[in-house]
């Protein structure tokens, strides 16, 4: 199974793009996503940003991820 993590662009310098989620910070390649801005959403899998999500798209795909982790952590499924 693949998941790939929606983060927000924090800068973008070149091919790479200093992201984040939750107060965690790390660099991406943004080569397949070439218009990236500082500001918007990206979604990331194994180091590279593979498209954009508006903010709301993100927020809520960031929302259903924690809720997971949550149910898991509570011995739910």
């Amino acid at each position: 199974m693949c998941l790939a993590i929606p983060v927000r662009v924090m800068e973008v310098s070149g091919d790479t793009a200093t992201v984040e989620i939750e107060g965690v910070r790390r660099e991406v390649n943004v080569m397949l996503v070439p218009d990236i801005k500082v500001g918007e959403y990206a979604v990331v899998h194994a180091g590279f940003a593979i498209g954009k999500l508006d903010e709301q798209e993100a927020l809520e795909s960031l929302r259903t991820i924690r809720e997971m982790l949550d149910s898991s952590q509570d011995g739910g499924p």
